[in-house]
């Protein structure tokens, strides 16, 4: 049975003032999905860059450092795909506004735990109320843009990098300077207030274009669809990687060899400073060349596995100086060029569901690496094995991407459901 896209079920009203006004209103739709998905990466990522010396105040052991991003991830799972049915079917506008309030009452009331078991309650439901952000900000996205969808991707995609360079440069020096509980508390109400803003500004799709109603039949053809599976599959590789680095390259580092958190952070964010370069960069590239955007998928999950190695063996604040930025540019770039070729897959009716779908398989990386890698650091006190067990990921993107047939250019290439 033949895959269609599903925009060939909607139409389009004639080019006019309309058009002219949707093309700039949809950099201001880009403006606020991006700030939006750049203050909710920015709650989830928060405690990584303070765990080594909050959770020892808390009395949580090295190897449930990862138990609250962990936690986080499972309810992120558990709702995706849910919550990018929802994007289509109410609306992202709707949907975004819902994945803010909730994590922003939640980040603030975050300090106020004072066990491991009451941490973890309270980040599993803000994965599950955070679930559709991502689903939200791809759909209304692949509504807004055209021709253009990859560089909108790709600057869109810069919100999680964005959000390890902010919170490893702000969160570190002010709950040294003030309190950690602070920053909590500032965050949530930071993300509270940006959910009150995309609901004021955001407008679900242009005038120039008419949304048909997503069927069950949709979601069904989507599960079936080979090429998605293969990206699915993919994409939980490179997501495990990314992930696991971001949780536990501070602790690793400071644990291993003494190294401030400060100073950690820094190298932290030296990693996130060049994936915001390279993220709308092979979004554009993608725009130009959309046959070689596996190409570009395999070249970066392969850098990125092999970095991971090279990290590995590094002992000293030059070394991880040196590699991050690299590090970082691989471990984030394939970001775009994956969730636009599962926006091609899809559609823009149905392009919720498609990112839900695929991201909730990706983020199964994120539930299994954070423990999986404190459980191995803290059984072999190897910096260099941890971070081998990382590059498993990436190098399993690659294997899948390598499987895939023919373009990957979906446009041209209509994928067949198995």
């Amino acid at each position: 049975m033949a895959y269609n896209n599903l925009d060939d079920c909607s139409s389009r009203k004639p080019h006019g003032a309309d058009q002219s006004n949707s093309d700039r209103f949809k950099w201001v739709v880009l403006a606020i999905a991006w700030l939006s998905f750049v203050i909710s990466c920015v709650d989830r990522v928060a405690w990584s860059t303070i765990a080594s010396p909050v959770g020892q105040t808390l009395g949580i052991s090295v190897a449930m450092f990862g138990a609250f991003v962990t936690a986080f991830y499972v309810g992120y799972v558990v709702a995706n795909i849910a919550g990018g049915v929802i994007s289509d079917v109410l609306g992202a506008r709707c949907t975004l506004t819902l994945t803010l309030l909730p994590p922003g009452i939640l980040t603030f009331l975050f300090i106020y735990i004072h066990s491991l078991t009451a941490g973890i309650i309270i980040q599993f439901i803000m994965g599950l109320s955070a679930g559709a952000d991502y689903s939200a900000c791809v759909k209304i996205l692949a509504t807004w843009f055209g021709k253009d969808k990859g560089k909108a991707m790709g600057i869109s995609a810069t919100g999680s990098s964005i959000a390890v360079v902010f919170a490893n440069a702000i969160v570190p020096s002010v709950a040294l300077k003030l309190s950690w509980g602070f920053a909590f508390k500032f965050l949530g109400i930071m993300t509270s207030l940006m959910g009150v803003l995309a609901f004021s500004i955001l407008r679900n799709s242009p005038a120039t274009v008419v949304m048909r109603r997503l069927k069950l039949h949709d979601v069904k053809v989507l599960f079936r669809n080979r090429q998605l599976l293969l990206f699915c599959v993919c994409g939980l590789g490179g997501v495990y990687a990314t992930v696991g680095f971001a949780a536990w390259c501070n602790a690793l580092i400071t644990k291993e060899y003494g190294i401030s958190p400060v100073v950690a952070g820094a190298v932290a964010v030296w990693f996130g400073f060049r994936a915001v370069i390279a993220k709308p960069l092979l979004g554009w590239l993608s725009d130009l060349w959309p046959r070689s955007a596996r190409w570009l998928s395999i070249g970066c999950l392969g850098m990125f596995s092999s970095l991971l190695i090279v990290f590995g063996q590094c002992s000293n604040v030059i070394q991880f100086y040196a590699i991050a930025p690299f590090l970082g540019a691989a471990a984030y770039g394939y970001t775009p060029l994956l969730i636009a070729q599962v926006a091609q897959i899809s559609g823009h009716n149905a392009a919720g569901a498609a990112a839900g779908i695929s991201n909730a398989a990706w983020q199964l990386g994120s539930v299994v690496s954070p423990l999986l890698i404190g459980y191995v650091y803290a059984h072999t006190h190897s910096f260099e094995t941890a971070l081998a067990i990382l590059a498993v990921g990436p190098a399993l993107g690659v294997l899948c991407l390598l499987s895939a047939r023919g373009s990957m250019s979906l446009a041209d290439n209509r994928p067949s459901s198995t």
